[in-house]
């Protein structure tokens, strides 16, 4: 049997969060395999990461990183807002949105991928982070753009430190231009998305159920009215109009002037848009709502 020293106790303890003496007793009925006694400890209950990964974690940070032609976006998880202030989290969101300008998007190949400075996997680290600050954290999701000629420009709207904050946006914009003003419009148009949460690119990345489900309502509306069917195909087409004004990017109104189209503003810089990606700290989470009163009586078994 292999010996089971200090320095394998303590490196299992880190991943797992468990007690020293659970964790030299899983080495040992493990073989010294530490791998094997992660699993054992899990078994047992004994892991804390393993503990706390069924906790809703819904708050946290977006990171975003770039690099030339090339950015990414990451959404990482944690239970609380007071996790997003801890240095080593924010240092860790940092990392793998930079790590994802490489890996890409697929979250399985980000939690595989080495971690940066070290010897073992990110999914690793997350377990070390989950052990050391006591609360279940997840990397939810990823988005990288990259562009041949251009730019992908970031931004990070009310950022609690460079690259990092609530809500996150990539945008790609292809073609010729100074650097530093493509540069400049992408932040521009990164901050028109921040503020108006457009759901499609132009009007024929518009899903069409969604598309369908508005028509629907629209001309039940429409109907409403008594007006002749000739009529009433004119409003609708009318309102569609006025619905993809209002979800899709470049027919909406620039947030800047307050007149423009953005379609129109991105053809005057001579660019493209390409695409775009908005992340919201959260979104789509289903957040567990507690009684606090009940928690401390149950805990108290009254």
């Amino acid at each position: 049997m292999a010996e089971i020293t200090a320095a394998m106790v303590r490196e299992l303890r880190d991943r797992t969060g468990a007690g020293m003496m659970d964790c030299k007793k899983a080495l040992t009925e493990s073989g010294g395999d530490m791998e094997a006694a992660v699993d054992w400890l899990r078994k047992k209950g004994l892991s804390a990461a393993a503990k706390k990964s069924g906790r809703v974690a819904a708050e946290g940070l977006i990171g975003v990183a770039s690099g030339p032609g090339v950015a990414a976006m990451v959404e990482v998880n944690a239970e609380t807002d007071f996790v997003a202030r801890n240095e080593a989290f924010q240092s860790f969101v940092s990392e793998v949105a930079g790590l994802a300008l490489s890996v890409g998007e697929d979250i399985e190949a980000l939690k595989a991928a080495t971690f940066p400075g070290t010897m073992h996997s990110t999914q690793e680290e997350l377990t070390r982070l989950i052990a050391t600050i006591g609360e279940n954290m997840t990397i939810r999701r990823a988005k990288v753009f990259r562009v041949e000629n251009g730019t992908v420009a970031t931004y990070v709207h009310n950022a609690v430190k460079p690259g990092l904050g609530k809500i996150g946006v990539l945008v790609a914009l292809e073609g010729e231009g100074e650097a530093q003003v493509v540069e400049t419009l992408g932040r521009q148009i990164g901050m028109h998305v921040a503020a108006t949460n457009p759901q499609a690119l132009d009007i024929a990345s518009v899903e069409p159920s969604a598309l369908e489900r508005e028509r629907a309502v629209l001309t039940e509306q429409a109907q409403a009215s008594g007006k002749p069917p000739a009529v009433i195909e004119k409003m609708v087409e009318g309102r569609i109009r006025k619905f993809y004004e209002e979800v899709v990017l470049l027919e909406q109104v620039w947030v800047h002037d307050g007149e423009s189209r953005v379609k129109a503003v991105v053809e005057k810089a001579g660019l493209k848009c390409t695409g775009f990606a908005r992340f919201q700290l959260g979104e789509g989470i289903e957040k567990q709502v507690t009684d606090f009163a009940a928690e401390v009586a149950a805990q108290a078994g009254v």
